[in-house]
């Protein structure tokens, strides 16, 4: 389970929570003047965010790998808030490719009292493929839970570089495919599993909804794709328009990139790059959000117009003055919490009823 605070972190999250209590006035004196870019304006208490951090953040590749996992972890304790209430978890294994995975299983209150199986949302967390684990998306998933009605299913599947391109993949397919088979176990019903990710997690959503399609086998029935990776080909305008300053960098991602693959032919498999996949027609539909202010914005809104083209319904939900990991930042602000409560609303709609998925 998510490991108590240490004393300085405890000084650090009060911290946080004071300068976010401030007045906009006052907060917009220590931010400094509007950011504006690419006709967007960030978000106030984002940039109060980046200025506080910005002596504490450092490149990934002056991190040893363990450093690295530890900094995201510190990170989000810091900015995710007080525990979301009204969700019950426990701990389990799923299926992964190539042995069990660690998962964490999100119960809402409501739903824990039914007797009639619930929607569920199997949950690849983000992290570069590098980083991230169960505890770094505890308070995500729950709000997700919450605001969805569903159970929610967080995966911990392999990570580079140990487990480099595609084990990542196969992991999210295996665990996708092993939900499905215990879904009696699982109380859900089989017809309404979603899959979900944010950032790296996104491109493993996407990419395990593109090969159920083509296998013909069970497929999920929706997904939600949370400022994806989708294009490992190119680099979108994005990536160069926001390279520096909002968290993500394309140096970051650079890194990110060297240890996830093996050889520039990784590139354009579309198993690395979803967005380069031959048939899209046959996916669940898909709500896909970006942020504004993200090296990874536009391959995300590509992929969302991809889907459209390939007669996929898609919704496209931009949040403008937002940075890449927003979701974590629920301590700061409103805004953070109300994105994560929208998503659960059109998860919770689209998982009403037994859903039709064309394949």
């Amino acid at each position: 389970m998510v490991r108590a605070l240490t004393p300085l972190e405890r000084v650090e999250v009060a911290a946080t929570r004071a300068v976010a209590a401030l007045p906009p006035a006052v907060k917009r004196r220590i931010a400094g003047e509007p950011i504006r870019r690419d006709g967007l304006e960030l978000d106030l208490d984002t940039q109060l965010l980046l200025k506080l951090a910005e002596r504490n953040l450092r490149p990934l590749r002056t991190l040893t790998l363990q450093e690295s996992r530890e900094e995201i972890r510190h990170v989000v304790r810091v900015i995710e808030g007080a525990p979301v209430p009204g969700v019950q978890t426990s701990e389990l294994s799923v299926a992964g490719a190539e042995g069990a995975l660690r998962a964490r299983l999100y119960v809402p209150a409501a739903a824990a009292h039914d007797g009639e199986s619930s929607p569920l949302v199997v949950y690849y967390h983000g992290g570069g493929w590098v980083r991230g684990d169960l505890d770094t998306h505890e308070q995500p998933c729950r709000v997700l839970a919450r605001s969805s009605g569903a159970r929610v299913l967080s995966v911990d599947y392999r990570l580079a570089p140990e487990h480099p391109f595609p084990a990542a993949v196969d992991d999210a397919l295996a665990a996708f495919r092993d939900a499905v088979a215990r879904a009696e176990e699982l109380r859900v019903d089989p017809e309404r599993i979603a899959v979900a990710g944010d950032s790296a997690g996104g491109h493993l959503a996407a990419v395990t909804c593109q090969l159920c399609a083509a296998d013909g086998g069970p497929a999920p029935a929706f997904h939600l794709l949370i400022y994806p990776a989708t294009d490992f080909s190119r680099e979108a305008p994005s990536r160069l328009l926001f390279a520096e300053g909002f968290i993500l960098t394309k140096e970051d991602m650079d890194w990110y990139e060297e240890q996830f693959l093996t050889s520039d032919s990784d590139r354009s498999d579309p198993r690395a790059s979803p967005l380069l996949g031959d048939d899209l027609s046959g996916v669940a539909p898909a709500l896909v959000v970006t942020a504004g202010f993200d090296p990874l914005r536009d391959e995300g809104e590509a992929y969302a117009r991809r889907l459209r083209e390939s007669g996929v319904r898609a919704i496209l939900r931009r949040h403008p003055g937002y940075v890449h990991g927003f979701i974590h930042s629920l301590a700061v602000g409103a805004n953070a919490r109300e994105a994560l409560a929208e998503m659960g609303g059109v998860l919770r709609a689209n998982l009403a009823a037994p859903a039709f998925v064309t394949r």
